[in-house]
């Protein structure tokens, strides 16, 4: 088992640990840094009418530096609590577009207030205490302008860090700067277990909900799904139809066995959801799995839609184990090699239902039936 953790996984960790304040983190980050280019902006402007005008008029950026990473600190702890809580309930079946705009006026809403705040009780404070801008005093009239000016800038940029979160949220935590650094541009070698979840029934569901029905029950259990992922530190591969694909470095499925208790999370989290379901659609999502350890190859794919793909036989014999459940009644199975990984005292209990010959492989492979570990 590799020592290595990857900037992925550690981004998983800390999102599955601490959902609330890795985002709210972010959202300080992303601040500190547009707060430091507008006083950059400021810097090099003042700079220019310095020259133009030959006026005095200059910024301090160092002492500017220190306000924006202040205000950035503030603001980002403020706008990020926000936004958390309207993606948790008003946002969460939104439009991407809707989400863009709504969170973009509450924040220009957010910065009015605060700016009108320090406006009226610290302004001028902050500007001539801090060192910040080298002239005795401005006039109203200046006030309305670097307003004007900084409310522009927020707005734009609210709709920018707003965008970057919901690519961020595509991709999934921790893949987005290794795609912008090119991590994948190559074929990369790594350990991973994959899982395949597949709707039972799915045909006969289909045609007792219809088309529409049947997407929204597909998309609730989704839902769900992604509610009950983190704690078990997967990541999610792909969705296909009504199958979805979770992944795990190898240590990070390993550990407290989450790459076999998550099935069983599942299942709970339908059952806690029972009325819902039972309410809304006559039945409960019930899912069947397979899962299965190997090395895959990642790359990076597409032109006009980029993807990170994995390519190997973990892949494939990982599907054709999902694909035998029916055949042999059973709802969970997992290979050998899989359980072979789990070093110690295993807490689950699995039946071996001998070797096995997958359909399109040439060597049989030991399958194990799970059964629920409580």
């Amino acid at each position: 088992m590799s020592g290595k953790i990857e900037y992925t996984t550690v981004a998983h960790r800390i999102t599955a640990s601490f959902p609330r304040l890795s985002y709210v983190g972010i959202q300080i980050n992303f601040w500190i840094i547009a707060n430091c280019m507008l006083m950059g902006i400021l810097f090099l402007y003042t700079r220019f009418l310095s020259e133009v005008l030959e006026d005095t008029i200059a910024v301090n950026l160092n002492s500017g530096f220190l306000l924006a990473v202040i205000f950035g600190v503030f603001y980002g702890l403020f706008s990020g609590f926000a936004d958390y809580q309207l993606e948790k309930s008003l946002l969460r079946k939104g439009s991407l577009g809707k989400s863009i705009l709504i969170k973009a006026v509450l924040g220009l809403g957010l910065i009015i207030i605060f700016l009108i705040l320090i406006r009226l009780l610290w302004m001028n404070d902050i500007l001539f205490g801090f060192g910040i801008l080298e002239v005795d005093r401005l006039s109203l009239r200046s006030w309305d302008y670097l307003f004007g000016l900084i409310m522009i800038y927020y707005f734009f940029m609210t709709l920018l860090i707003n965008f970057i979160n919901l690519v961020n949220k595509k991709y999934g935590p921790g893949v987005l700067l290794p795609l912008l650094f090119g991590r994948y541009q190559n074929p990369r070698e790594e350990d991973r277990i994959f899982m395949f979840m597949d709707l039972k029934s799915s045909t006969s569901t289909a045609e007792l909900l219809g088309h529409i029905q049947y997407s929204a029950f597909i998309r609730d259990a989704f839902a769900d799904i992604n509610e009950v992922i983190y704690a078990f530190r997967a990541q999610i591969y792909q969705y296909v139809g009504d199958e979805i694909v979770l992944m795990w470095p190898e240590k990070e499925g390993i550990v407290n066995e989450n790459c076999i208790r998550i099935f069983f999370a599942c299942r709970m989290k339908f059952e806690q959801r029972n009325s819902y379901y039972l309410e809304r659609y006559g039945l409960l999502p019930q899912f069947k799995a397979g899962a299965h350890f190997g090395k895959v190859t990642a790359v990076e794919i597409g032109e006009v839609k980029k993807d990170i793909a994995y390519h190997g036989d973990t892949l494939n014999t990982a599907a054709r184990i999902q694909s035998i459940c029916n055949e042999y009644q059973k709802d969970f199975l997992v290979s050998g090699v899989l359980l072979g990984q789990m070093r110690g005292d295993l807490r689950i209990s699995a039946d071996s239902l001998g070797m096995i010959n997958l359909r399109g492989k040439k060597d049989e492979i030991e399958i194990f039936s799970i059964q629920n570990p409580d």
